[in-house]
């Protein structure tokens, strides 16, 4: 979440970042109550200090010392102790409501554009660099979601059988590549500094509000329901982005280790509630897809130079797999809720006749450190750290891109050079050819 004091003194500065988003925040209600909540909060402790008096009268009368105080009489201070207490207790009651419904707003309140993000609206990129030309087009090739049913590797019909629609079944190669493109990915990311790390793939509420996908993204997540069918406190994850961040929840880091370096691999889980009607056809946008995820916890002073590391980092991976790709820097109308700079990596899908998102890199700077309460020792006091996280890349999305880029005349697929250690073939072919 952003910082309270951000908005209690630089309001106008959090409007015109929310305005460059595309969001009309209602701040003025908001620092009404921030007011209200420090307005109760005087009256309690003035109605505390006015117990705490009459609590030294009545231990005045106790000991038969009426002078001076302001009751000449035990009942007369216990009535007066009984209004005060039930006063407090009532004014207590207000501001646990007050905090929770400022509690709630912040939460709401998606993080401040870094002042170097191009204003733009949604969907809006500048292109920072292209590697790569691309070769094929859609009159070169065979869709995916036409060559691989033919191949009898990718199989939409049964993943809607076991599943529903927007799953996806992989055989025998396509299987193998998706599991090679893993191991690949993962050794990639590991000889670039990042240590790979086992995570669950299902985690509590408290670990998916600290990375900013509770309570704002709640109808795109999937609730693993509880007793008699009601909601429970766990979910399954739709980035690993989400448990590696809650790793260090609750903590207070050494800045000598700082930066730290995470890789993981896991399925992720979403629900594509707002993505309605988009890129129906193909294994582009599932349900459930596989991807490595980087994430990186900095101080202030190193995070930007790590984003740019990162996205190379990712970047990589294309590269040396020779697939066409871009980088794009995002604008504010299109920064995703957690982060205040984004640059995503598109690869180039003949299909598409155009790149698609393959990888997202971001800087999220302190908001999700506040959130999930993660800081770092810095001059003898803790600190927020700075949280980054980035795809390393989607695998299912390199999938199908290796599938049009390098697919050949008779429909058969190359495997990229780097690849062939892990697939152990140098060709896919139809199954049983």
């Amino acid at each position: 979440m952003i910082d309270i004091k951000l908005i209690r003194t630089q309001p106008e500065v959090v409007k015109e970042a929310m305005r460059n988003r595309g969001i009309d925040l209602d701040l003025d209600s908001f620092l009404n109550l921030d007011r209200k909540k420090r307005d109760l909060t005087t009256d309690g402790d003035n109605l505390r200090k006015e117990r705490n008096a009459v609590q030294e009268d009545i231990a005045k009368l106790k000991k038969g010392v009426a002078a001076g105080g302001a009751y000449k009489s035990g009942e007369d201070a216990m009535s007066e102790m009984k209004r005060l207490s039930s006063k407090i207790e009532a004014n207590e009651t207000e501001v646990e409501k007050v905090e929770s419904q400022i509690g709630q707003f912040l939460l709401m309140v998606p993080n401040i554009p870094h002042e170097s993000v191009p204003v733009g609206k949604k969907d809006e990129t500048i292109e920072v660099r292209k590697e790569g030309t691309p070769e094929k087009t859609s009159k070169d090739v065979k869709a995916h979601w036409e060559l691989g049913p033919e191949l009898g590797l990718i199989d939409f019909e049964r993943g809607v059988k076991v599943a529903g629609h927007r799953f996806t079944v992989l055989w025998d190669d396509a299987a193998a590549l998706e599991r090679a493109l893993i191991n690949f990915m993962m050794d990639t990311a590991k000889s670039r500094g990042y240590r790979e790390i086992w995570v669950p793939n299902i985690v509590n509420e408290k670990t998916m509000t600290g990375t900013g996908q509770l309570p704002k993204f709640a109808a795109e997540l999937y609730n693993l329901k509880g007793d008699h069918g009601k909601d429970s406190d766990m979910w399954l994850i739709p980035t690993s982005e989400v448990p590696l961040v809650g790793l260090h929840a609750g903590e207070v880091l050494k800045e000598k280790e700082l930066p730290l370096n995470y890789a993981s691999y896991t399925p992720a889980f979403r629900k594509e509630a707002g993505e309605y009607g988009k890129d129906i056809k193909g294994f582009l946008r599932q349900h459930q897809f596989d991807e490595i995820e980087l994430v990186k916890f900095t101080t202030p002073e190193q995070s930007y130079e790590e984003l740019e590391k990162m996205v190379k980092d990712a970047e990589e991976v294309l590269k040396l797999l020779g697939l066409p790709h871009r980088v794009v820097e995002l604008t504010t109308g299109d920064l995703g809720f957690a982060s205040t700079k984004t640059y995503d990596i598109e690869v180039w899908m003949p299909s598409y006749d155009r790149y698609r998102e393959i990888s997202s890199c971001s800087n999220c700077e302190t908001f999700q450190a506040r959130r999930a309460n993660i800081k770092y020792w810095k001059a003898g006091k803790p600190e927020f750290v700075h949280t980054l996280n980035g795809t390393g890349v989607a695998v299912g999305r390199t999938l199908i891109a290796v599938f049009e880029n390098y697919q050949q005349n008779d429909g058969s697929i190359k495997v990229p050079d780097v690849l062939v250690k892990y697939m152990g073939k140098e060709t896919i072919e139809k199954f049983g050819r």
